[in-house]
């Protein structure tokens, strides 16, 4: 008893030293202070137990971006006014593979936000078994109510700097929120133009000119898949359940669809004005008008009221109140906090399985893990984005393209494998699955393992 306090004291000791070394030199940065923090409290124990990797300074220097690109982006909108954003790429970890990691186009993004996203993206990576590294980039333009035109003027401005700094074998972005197939096709098309090359160097693009089957879905798909392996764990399934969901972009939208066709029920999606709550559940028919909603009126998800009566709208609030088996926060960062934590569980629910990034604030993720439900850290759930991503690539290499069976084989095998890891690191003596700590050091020991053949660089 005695070594094991001395251990735990060591173990805080260096914790904390640590964590002072990250905050002192990551000033008002919360976010990537909070993603770093959640992987130290796991990882700095398994350091200090394993010689191989004890005093190597291999998290202090995973901590620190290999490189970090910011430009700004001029461009004219159909007023004739000069807009001026700012544009970001995080080149966090080539260890394992080229930079790989989206691109977000929203007024809140800063580099805070998208060094978090890299570091988690890092670790996300390498639980797929797939040849990646982590980055992640973007800008602080709103897509929203803009032009197709403006759009394109902006995407082109963007991708005018970012195209020196990328490559299929160096840095391969990816859509991320606001940039979806559109925004991907003037970038690409923009890159195409100043390299005078056809190449695989941006993912999700259009079935016609590279892009992958499976690779919209794959994201919310494999959210389900996860939530189902866990499901399986304790001799169970998916079928019958009851499901919140959060989002109504891409991966709420097909996380809604893979668990409505495994026999769920759904009852909620939300977007930044408030949530939906449809007691019936939603449907494939209800789904394809959130799609033609969400995707090409572009409007908001209270209109799913008019167009479903019985269907309540709740203007401003999130879903989490509601009763349910099942939640899938598909949205954003630190969307359930510690009172909605408490409530989800008080209301039966027993699985989360994030399809966002980050969604579960640490307080959150605590309560989660004490009371020993099912939970998945989103950077081994929501990992089936990037890994379809990988899929992309590889055909791009070969210049192949799978058949939709195949990739979604090849999804649900990566999804399996990803849920195999974090059992490995993470099954503790009682039974209890910490998918947090097994996430986390499945993802470190690979990169480790990387960054220590490859010597100090």
């Amino acid at each position: 008893m005695e070594l094991e306090a001395k251990e735990s004291e060591i173990t805080k000791s260096e914790f904390v030293k640590f964590m002072d070394l990250v905050k002192n030199r990551n000033p008002h940065e919360p976010e990537f202070i909070q993603a770093v923090e959640e992987v130290a409290e796991t990882v700095i124990p398994f350091i200090l137990k394993n010689k191989i990797y004890n005093g190597k300074q291999i998290l202090t220097r995973m901590v620190e971006p290999e490189r970090i690109l910011m430009f700004r982006v001029p461009w004219i909108n159909d007023a004739g006014k000069i807009i001026v954003n700012r544009g970001y790429r995080i080149e966090m970890s080539s260890a394992i593979g080229p930079y790989k990691g989206g691109l977000r186009f929203h007024p809140t993004v800063n580099l805070s936000i998208l060094k978090f996203l890299a570091f988690e993206q890092v670790f996300k990576n390498a639980l797929t078994t797939l040849p990646m590294g982590g980055g992640k980039g973007g800008s602080d333009f709103n897509p929203k109510g803009k032009s197709d035109v403006e759009i394109m003027r902006f995407c082109q401005s963007f991708m005018g700097e970012l195209f020196r700094h990328i490559g299929h074998n160096t840095d391969v972005p990816a859509g991320d929120i606001g940039v979806g197939g559109r925004e991907i096709g003037y970038l690409f098309g923009m890159y195409k133009k100043l390299r005078n090359e056809f190449t695989g160097v941006l993912t999700g693009k259009g079935l016609s000119w590279g892009g992958s089957l499976i690779r919209p879905e794959a994201t919310g798909y494999g959210t389900v898949y996860f939530a189902q392996g866990m499901l399986e764990t304790k001799g169970d399934t998916i079928k019958g359940k009851t499901v919140l969901i959060s989002g109504s972009g891409n991966v709420a939208q097909y996380a809604c669809e893979k668990a409505t066709q495994l026999g769920a029920k759904v009852v909620t999606l939300s977007d930044s004005s408030g949530y939906i709550y449809d007691e019936e559940g939603i449907d494939a028919d209800k789904l394809a008008f959130v799609m033609d909603l969400k995707n090409n009126k572009r409007d908001r998800i209270k209109e799913y009221i008019h167009k479903y009566p019985k269907a309540k709208y709740f203007e401003g609030e999130r879903p989490w109140g509601v009763v349910c088996d099942i939640a899938m926060p598909c949205a954003t960062q630190n969307e359930i906090d510690q009172e909605e934590a408490s409530l989800l569980l008080s209301n039966g629910c027993f699985v989360i399985s994030e399809g966002a990034n980050m969604p579960s604030t640490p307080e959150a993720v605590h309560a989660f893990q004490a009371a020993k439900i099912l939970y998945a850290p989103g950077k081994a759930s929501n990992a089936g984005g990037v890994a379809t991503s990988g899929l992309e690539m590889s055909q791009n290499s070969l210049r192949i393209n799978w058949a939709r069976e195949e990739v979604d084989q090849r999804l649900k095998k990566i999804m399996s494998d990803i849920h195999d890891s974090c059992i490995k690191y993470g099954k503790r003596d009682d039974g209890y699955i910490d998918y947090v700590r097994g996430a986390n050091i499945a993802g470190f020991v690979k990169v480790a393992d990387a960054m220590l053949a490859q010597g100090v660089v």
